[in-house]
C-alpha cells in the first residue's frame, strides 16, 4: 500500500510528531531520578537471604575469565573479644587455615595450589576491629575446583578443627606476625591510639591483640570465640566472576543452608565512640622514629546513613569539597620553603558507623609551628571563605571524567573490584546502586551543584577553631626544631586560627598544553606482525613505535618507551646525584609554563599522565591515558623531550622536602641493614645504590641536572615506544607523526655503558647490630656471572618458586618460624650477563641459625632430588592462571613487547608460553639449583638487635 500525503495527512502527522515528542521528553522526566527516591540495588546483582540468616550475594562477570571471586565476610572482629581473647578473632581467621571437617593441615593450601591459587598473593584472608573477611579466587575451568571452593568457605564458617597441637604450632606465626610490627611506629601509636578513642572499647582491641594472651591463652579461649560470633546471621557469602548465577546459588543453599543458627546467641554489638570532652596535646618521641608527624583528630560522630538518590548528592558534595581541600593544601608544598612534606585533609576513621575530621602532615625542615599553623589555616581559610567558581568548575570535570571511565568499563571491570563493594555494603551499608545508576546521578546533579552548596558544606563540616581535638607529635627524638610540650603543642593549634586570612586567589593557567601543533615528522616504514596483532612503524628521526590495538579495555591506553643510555654515561664524581635526580626534578618542575600544579589545572576533565625517568643504563618513558585523551598524551610526551621546566622556587622546596624526609632515616634499623646490605655486596663502588641521605640532596645541582636531562632526552634517534590498548590505527597514525616524529633527533646513536660495578665472590657472612626490638632479618644472595637465554630464566623463576612453597611449608607451618617472606631470582642481559638470586624473611633473633639451616637444607634436596613432580606442578598452574589474565592486560603486552625490543627476542615467543612452562621438569631446576645456588659463593648478612 502505498501512502499518500494532503494538507491534512500533513497537519495529522505534525500533530503525530508533537506527541510523540512529548511522550519520549514525558519518559525521560519519569526515568529522572528524584532525591527522594531510595537507591536501588546493582540491577545485575542479586541479593538473598537464608533461612539462617546468612546473606548471599553474586553476579556474573567475565573479567577474568574463566575466575571466580569468593568471599566469607563475617560480621564479627577484635570489638568482640572477651579480655582473655584479645588477638584471637585475628588468630582464628589462621586457624581456618589449618584443618577442618573435610581439610586436614596443609591439605587446603595444597589443594589451593594444584589448581593454580598462590598463598599470599591470591588465598588470603584479613581481620579488622569489626570483621574478618576470607578471600578465595577460584578458577573456574573445571567444575570440581568450584565445588571445592564452596566447601572450603562452608568448612570455614562451621567446622575449623581448633586441634590443640596445631593451635600451639600457630602461636609463633601469629606472634611473627606481631613482630613485624614492632618498632618505633608501634611503640608511639601504642601510647596515642588510647587516646584516639578514650572511653571506647575501641581503645583495647586492636586486632594484634597482646601477646602475653597469644603465647598463654587456653584452647576454650579461641573456641569460644568461634562459636559465639561464627554463625550465619552474621555472615555474607560473595560470588562475583564467570559462573552462571544460577549455579552459584544453588551451590550457596547447597552449602551454607544447612548451617544453623544457635537457639540462644550473644547480641552483636556495636562499641560507642563518646565525643571528646575536651582538647588535649601530646607530644611522643622515640629515638628509631624517622619523621615528626602531625596528626589532629576531632571528635567522633555518628556516620549518617545513604539510602535516598539525595544522599547520593551530598555524597558528591564530600567528594568536592575533599577533593578540592586536598589540592590546596598540595599547593603549599610547592613553596620553596614549604609549611610541611605533605600534608592532607580528610574525614575518616576506624571504628564502625562513626568518622571524625581530621589533619595530618609530615614536618619538614620550618617545624611544628609552620606545620601546624599552615594546616588549621588552610582548613580555616575553606571554612570562613569557601572555594572558587575555578576550583569547583575543574573538579566537577576531573569527578565526571572518572565516572565516565568506570561507566565505559562497565563490561570490562575485573571482579576482584566488584566483590570488595559488596563486602562494604554488607558490613557498613555503602550503597550499591551500580555503575550505570551511579552514571546517571552524575550526570542529572553534578553539574547542578552549586558554588554555595559546596561552600555551606565546607562551613558546616570543618570544624571550628573551639571544636575539642587531640593534636599529636609524633617524633624522632633528636631534631632541628623545638619540640614542644604537650601543652604547647595545644596552644600552637589553639592560636593557629586567630591569624587574620584571606580568601583562596586562584591563579589562571592556560586553556591547552600547546599553542600550536609542531612539524610533523613522516612515518618512513610500517609492518605488520600478525601473529600477535601488531604493527612497527618507523618514524623519520629514527624513532620506532610498536602499536598493538586491543579490545582488553574500553577506554585505555598505555604507552611504554625507552632507549638505552642512562645514569652510568655520567662521572661518578661529578655527576652521580645530578643524573640520579635529573628526571625526578624535571617532574617536580613540570614542562613548558606548566608547573605540577598549572598542569593538573590544565588537564581537568583528561585522563592522560606520562613520567619520564633516567634509570641506570637507559631512558624511559611510561603513560596511560584514556581513548579519547591519546592526543593529550602524546602532546604531554612531546613536551618532556623539548620543554623540561625550570622553576627555581619548586626545586628549593623539592631539595627541602627530601632532606627532612631522610633527615631521620638512619635511625630505623631496617635502613640501616638495608645500607650495610648494598655496602657489603658492592664494597663502596661508586656506581652502588644508595638510600636517599639528606647530604645527597645537597649536591644535586639544579643547572646540571636539566642539562643532563636534556642531554637523554634532547635526541630521540633509538627510541622505541610502545602504545597497546584502544586506538584505531589509521587515527592514531598521524598524531604519531606530529608528535612524535616531530622530537628531536641527531644522527648520535645512545648506548649503555658497563661500568664495572659487580657483587662481592666467595662466602661473605655479616652481621649488622641495629635496634631495640627483639627482631631480626635475614638476607642470603647468591650472584654471578652466566649466559642469559629466556629458558634458563625460565628455569631459574621456576626454581625460586618451587623452592617457596618449601619455604613456607617449613620455615612457617612446621617451624613456626616466621609469618611470610620467601625467595626470587633472575637472569639479567645488561648490562653483562648475570644472574642474582635472594631469600630473605624476618624471624626472631633466637631463631636465625635455626631457620638458615632449614632454608639451605631445603636447597640441597633440590640440588639432590630436584622439586617434587607436584611442587612444579603447582608452580605451572600458578603459572598458567596467570598468564591467562596476563595475556589479556594491556600493561602486559605493553611491557612484554617493550622488553623483546630492548633483547632483540621474538615478541611472538609470549603465546608459546604455556608450551614452556609445561616442558620444565624436575630435572631442570635440580641442574639449575646446582648451577646457580653455588654454596661456595654466597653471602648471608643478618640483622640482630643491638647488644
Amino acid at each position: 500500500m502505498r501512502m499518500t500525503f494532503n494538507k491534512h495527512t500533513i497537519s495529522a502527522w505534525k500533530w503525530v510528531g508533537t506527541l510523540f515528542t512529548f511522550l519520549i521528553l514525558l519518559t525521560q522526566a519519569q526515568a529522572q531520578p528524584k532525591l527522594t527516591d531510595k537507591l536501588p540495588v546493582d540491577p545485575r546483582l542479586k541479593v538473598g537471604k537464608l533461612s539462617n540468616g546468612l546473606t548471599y550475594y553474586i553476579q556474573k562477570n567475565v573479567r577474568p575469565e574463566k575466575k571466580v571471586e569468593l568471599r566469607l565476610v563475617v560480621n564479627a572482629g577484635s570489638i568482640l573479644e572477651d579480655d582473655d581473647q584479645q588477638g584471637l578473632a585475628h588468630f582464628t581467621e589462621h586457624m581456618a587455615f589449618n584443618g577442618s571437617k573435610n581439610f586436614k593441615k596443609n591439605d587446603l593450601v595444597s589443594f589451593l595450589q594444584s589448581i593454580g591459587v598462590e598463598f599470599g598473593a591470591d588465598l588470603n584472608a584479613y581481620t579488622g576491629f569489626d570483621e574478618t573477611v576470607y578471600i578465595l579466587p577460584i578458577p573456574t575451568e573445571k567444575k570440581e575446583n568450584i565445588e571445592k571452593g564452596f566447601q572450603i568457605l562452608e568448612d570455614w564458617a562451621s567446622t575449623v578443627a581448633f586441634e590443640n597441637a596445631e593451635v600451639d604450632k600457630e602461636r609463633g606465626v601469629v606472634l611473627e606476625e606481631s613482630r613485624l610490627g614492632k618498632g618505633a611506629e608501634d611503640r608511639m601509636f601504642r601510647v596515642v591510639y588510647p587516646k584516639m578513642f578514650d572511653g571506647s572499647k575501641y581503645a583495647q582491641r586492636l586486632p594484634i591483640g597482646k601477646d602475653d594472651i597469644l603465647k598463654n591463652f587456653k584452647y576454650d579461649a579461641i573456641k569460644r570465640f568461634y562459636k559465639d560470633w561464627y554463625r550465619p546471621d552474621l555472615m555474607a557469602v560473595i560470588v562475583v566472576g564467570d559462573i552462571e548465577p544460577v549455579e552459584a546459588e544453588r551451590l550457596v543453599k547447597l552449602h551454607f543452608e544447612k548451617l544453623k543458627a544457635p537457639a540462644t546467641s550473644k547480641p552483636r554489638a556495636y562499641a560507642d565512640v563518646p565525643a571528646r570532652k575536651s582538647s588535649e596535646g601530646i607530644v611522643v618521641t622515640d629515638p628509631e622514629a624517622t619523621n615528626p608527624v602531625i596528626e589532629i583528630f576531632y571528635s567522633y560522630k555518628k556516620t549518617k546513613e545513604e539510602t535516598t538518590v539525595g544522599d547520593y548528592r551530598e555524597f558528591l558534595i564530600r567528594n568536592l569539597f575533599t577533593a578540592m581541600l586536598s589540592q590546596r593544601l598540595q599547593e603549599l608544598t610547592q613553596k620553596p620553603e614549604p609549611p610541611f612534606i605533605f600534608g592532607a585533609s580528610n574525614i575518616g576513621g576506624f571504628a564502625r558507623g562513626y568518622e571524625t575530621y581530621q589533619m595530618f602532615a609530615y614536618v619538614g625542615k620550618s617545624g611544628v609551628d609552620v606545620a601546624v599553623n599552615a594546616l588549621i589555616q588552610e582548613n580555616e581559610r575553606a571554612r570562613k571563605f569557601g572555594f572558587t567558581a575555578a576550583e569547583v568548575d575543574r573538579l566537577k570535570k576531573i569527578l565526571m571524567k572518572g565516572i565516565e571511565r568506570s561507566y565505559n568499563e562497565r563490561d570490562k571491570t575485573e571482579s576482584s573490584n566488584l566483590v570488595s563493594e559488596y563486602v562494604r555494603n554488607f558490613l557498613e551499608q555503602e550503597p550499591i546502586p551500580g555503575i550505570e545508576n551511579e552514571y546517571t546521578y552524575f550526570k542529572t546533579y553534578l553539574d547542578g551543584i552549586t558554588l554555595e552548596e559546596v561552600n555551606a558544606y565546607a562551613a558546616k563540616t570543618i570544624p571550628t577553631p573551639t571544636d575539642n581535638k587531640l593534636v599529636v607529635l609524633t617524633s624522632p627524638e633528636k631534631v632541628d626544631f623545638k619540640i614542644p610540650t604537650n601543652a604547647e603543642l595545644l596552644a600552637i593549634a589553639d592560636n593557629a586560627a586567630k591569624t587574620e586570612l584571606g580568601a583562596y586567589e586562584e591563579k589562571a593557567v592556560a586553556a591547552s598544553l600547546l599553542e600550536k601543533a609542531p612539524v610533523a615528522g613522516k612515518i618512513t616504514a610500517e609492518k605488520e606482525i600478525k601473529e600477535i596483532g601488531v604493527t612497527e612503524l618507523t618514524l623519520s628521526n629514527g624513532v620506532k613505535v610498536i602499536l598493538k590495538p586491543t579490545e582488553f579495555k574500553n577506554d585505555q591506553i598505555v604507552m611504554n618507551a625507552s632507549r638505552f643510555g642512562g645514569q652510568y654515561l655520567y662521572d661518578p664524581a661529578k655527576d652521580r646525584f645530578n643524573a640520579e635526580f635529573a628526571s625526578t626534578v624535571v617532574a617536580q618542575m613540570g614542562v613548558a609554563q606548566f608547573s605540577p600544579v598549572d598542569l593538573r589545572k590544565v588537564l581537568a576533565g583528561k585522563t592522560a599522565s606520562v613520567a619520564p625517568r633516567i634509570s641506570a643504563l637507559s631512558e624511559t618513558l611510561n603513560g596511560q591515558c584514556s581513548a579519547v585523551d591519546v592526543e593529550t598524551m602524546l602532546q604531554l610526551t612531546y613536551l618532556y623531550f623539548t620543554q623540561p621546566r625550570k622553576d627555581d622556587d619548586l626545586f628549593k622546596s623539592f631539595v627541602s622536602k627530601q632532606q627532612a624526609l631522610y633527615q631521620n632515616a638512619a635511625s630505623d634499623p631496617q635502613f640501616t641493614f638495608q645500607d650495610s646490605t648494598i655496602s657489603i655486596l658492592y664494597k663502596n663502588h661508586p656506581w652502588a645504590p644508595k638510600l636517599p641521605k639528606p647530604e645527597n640532596f645537597s649536591l644535586i645541582n639544579e643547572q646540571r641536572a636539566l642539562d643532563i636531562y636534556k642531554e637523554r632526552f634532547g635526541n630521540a634517534n633509538g627510541f622505541t615506544f610502545v602504545l597497546v590498548g584502544k586506538f584505531d590505527l589509521a587515527k592514531l597514525k598521524p598524531l604519531l607523526a606530529t608528535y612524535l616524529g616531530s622530537l628531536p633527533s641527531t644522527a648520535q646513536k645512545s648506548t649503555f655503558k658497563d661500568v664495572g660495578l659487580r657483587p662481592v665472590k666467595g662466602v661473605v657472612k655479616k652481621e649488622i647490630h641495629k635496634g631495640t626490638e627483639q627482631k631480626s632479618f635475614i638476607r642470603l644472595f647468591w650472584n654471578g656471572e652466566a649466559p642469559y637465554s629466556d629458558s634458563e630464566q625460565l628455569k631459574i623463576q621456576a626454581l625460586t618458586e618451587a623452592l617457596n612453597i618449601k619455604i613456607i611449608e617449613t620455615l612457617r607451618e612446621e617451624l613456626s618460624g616466621i609469618y611470610g617472606g620467601g625467595m626470587n631470582g633472575n637472569l639479567n642481559k645488561y648490562p653483562y650477563n648475570n644472574y642474582s638470586i635472594g631469600i630473605s624473611f624476618p624471624c626472631g633473633p633466637e631463631n636465625v641459625d635455626k631457620l638458615i639451616k632449614a632454608a639451605l637444607a631445603e636447597i640441597e634436596k633440590v640440588k639432590a632430588n630436584g622439586p617434587s613432580v607436584d611442587d612444579l606442578n603447582k608452580v605451572k598452574e600458578t603459572w598458567r592462571q596467570q598468564y591467562e589474565v596476563n595475556i589479556k592486560e594491556n600493561t602486559f603486552w605493553a611491557r612484554q613487547l617493550l622488553q623483546s625490543a630492548e633483547t632483540g627476542s621474538n615478541a611472538g615467543e609470549v603465546l608459546s608460553y604455556e608450551k614452556r612452562i609445561a616442558a620444565l621438569t624436575p630435572k631442570d631446576l635440580k641442574d639449575a639449583a646446582n648451577k646457580y645456588l653455588d654454596m661456595k659463593n654466597y653471602v648471608q648478612i643478618v640483622l640482630y638487635p643491638e647488644k
